[in-house]
């Protein structure tokens, strides 16, 4: 992790999601290069199964297990680190948890998706970087999606706020780049996570290309100085075949092949 200047992002970092997968491996890394970390999750189990590891690297770790689709979590949030200094702001919790068609699906459901991928990281990302342009230091890196590149069945509005995500990310970065906080937005592809092999992704497809945890976290904090946005290196292909003009070809190709990774009902938590 060579690349990764510990000096500039710490000395806390704050991740959502940190319990397992991606998030998990930014922690490790992250407790390796000896920040501090505050963990959120909503799982208890695996949070504090995470944070013990962390704090086996000789770093501090507290850790919150709550529902970051709630708006009212911000405030705990920014409450447990009130007394120390948070350089970096790992936002990597998002999920689609409402995969449903929309005219098919629940309102208030969908507004879940929206508070957690949109009203929640905008509130913390305001919280802590207010703080970091104060002290003309720190890291905002935000994980997004492929996702958000092109429309997808069943992702109406979690593909819709992926999309918000990056404008937002590549806007935040304009605006904080001469105060020497960096903003960058990791957009992951299809990657082998303990939720993904939850809910039965085919990781197996012929052409499939599946990214690994560790190397995913490894290759976005190498990344964090080079926003706004970067792509994991694997998937970068795919995002530039996502960007296809010929918008209706590109969606339903993609189309077809999520229908062969997730199945016809498709999962209700995918990146």
């Amino acid at each position: 992790m060579t690349a990764f200047d510990a000096r500039k992002y710490g000395p806390w970092a704050v991740i959502t999601g940190g319990s397992e997968g991606v998030g998990r491996s930014f922690a490790l890394r992250l407790a390796a290069a000896g920040i501090h970390l505050l963990l959120l999750a909503r799982r208890s189990g695996p949070l504090e199964e995470t944070a013990d590891r962390c704090r086996a690297l000789g770093v501090e770790v507290r850790t919150l297990s709550l529902d970051l689709s709630e708006p009212s979590s911000v405030d705990a949030v920014a409450e447990a680190v009130a007394d120390v200094e948070v350089g970096l702001l790992v936002h990597n919790a998002g999920a689609n948890t409402h995969s449903a068609e929309f005219l098919d699906g629940d309102l208030a459901a969908f507004q879940r998706v929206i508070d957690l991928n949109i009203t929640t990281p905008l509130a913390l990302v305001h919280h802590f970087g207010a703080a970091m342009r104060s002290r003309r230091r720190g890291g905002i890196l935000l994980v997004g999606s492929m996702a958000g590149y092109l429309g997808s069945n069943r992702h109406t509005v979690y593909g819709g706020v992926k999309a918000f995500g990056r404008i937002f990310a590549e806007s935040l970065w304009l605006e904080l780049r001469d105060d020497n906080v960096d903003v960058l937005e990791l957009v992951l592809g299809v990657t082998r996570t303990p939720a993904m092999e939850r809910v039965g992704l085919n990781f197996d497809i012929p052409g499939m290309v599946v990214s690994e945890p560790d190397d995913v976290a490894a290759e976005g904090l190498a990344a964090l100085g080079n926003g706004p946005v970067h792509v994991v290196s694997q998937h970068a292909k795919v995002a530039l075949a996502h960007n296809n003009p010929d918008r209706a070809a590109t969606i339903l190709r993609s189309d077809k092949m999520m229908r062969r990774l997730i199945g016809a009902e498709g999962p209700d938590d995918a990146r």
